[in-house]
């Protein structure tokens, strides 16, 4: 018998999930179909991957258990904006380039890193903007 695949695997009713998440939630899935006994190739068509991932994963599976496959804290820097001042600036920058004091309304990297500053105290470099 053939696994029959979900219409979705954040389900109707849940909210929508973030990229990293949706990454990790198709993993989760692909972790219960190696459970039960699902080949490599219905796994990557009901997750919607390459047959490859599935190939990792299962290795990641067999070495390392479901575990190996949960998604990891970021690496790196920290963000220099939490989620609140990130919300406080798309705010102020959906309010257009003239309401902060500029002539013409539009937008450059070096106007957007002044209103970031503006509104959060946060000095970025231009790479960062």
């Amino acid at each position: 018998m053939a696994y029959q695949p979900s219409p979705s695997i954040a389900g109707p009713s849940l909210p929508p999930l973030s990229r990293p998440q949706l990454a990790e939630a198709r993993r989760v899935r692909a972790v219960e179909l190696f459970e039960d006994g699902v080949s490599n190739a219905e796994i990557a068509r009901a997750v919607g991957v390459c047959a490859e991932s599935v190939r990792r994963w299962r290795r990641m599976w067999e070495q390392g258990g479901a575990s190996a496959l949960r998604r990891r804290a970021a690496t790196g820097r920290p963000p220099k904006l939490d989620d609140t001042q990130v919300e406080t600036v798309r705010a102020a920058l959906e309010q257009g380039a003239q309401a902060h004091g500029f002539e013409a309304d539009l937008w450059t990297l070096e106007r957007v890193g002044a209103v970031v500053t503006r509104a959060t105290g946060v000095v970025l470099s231009r790479a960062s903007v």
